[in-house]
């Protein structure tokens, strides 16, 4: 049988937190709010399911380009490309 490609695949060890930290986050991540043009860090919340970006951003800087209801676009540089993230402000962290 073929191996599931679900979005959390291979995440096992990325999207884990530390045994004092499990649990939900503070309600206050988010209410953040961010400019258009700050720097973010994209640190991925496992505890928050909405508005998670793809396993492959996570530890990456952008800038905000813009807002998308309450969730942020974010312009990323992913090798040679330029791409657009879409989180919500809970995996979002001030750079």
């Amino acid at each position: 049988m073929q191996a599931s490609r679900g979005l959390r695949t291979k995440t096992r060890m990325l999207l884990q937190k530390k045994p004092r930290a499990r649990g939900l986050s503070p309600i206050t991540k988010g209410f953040q709010t961010f400019e258009t043009g700050e720097k973010v860090n994209i640190i991925i919340d496992p505890s928050v399911h909405k508005g998670m970006p793809f396993s492959r951003f996570h530890g990456l800087t952008g800038v905000v380009v813009g807002q998308r209801g309450s969730a942020y676009e974010v312009s990323v540089k992913s090798g040679n490309k330029t791409k657009m993230v879409v989180a919500r402000p809970e995996h979002l962290v001030k750079n």
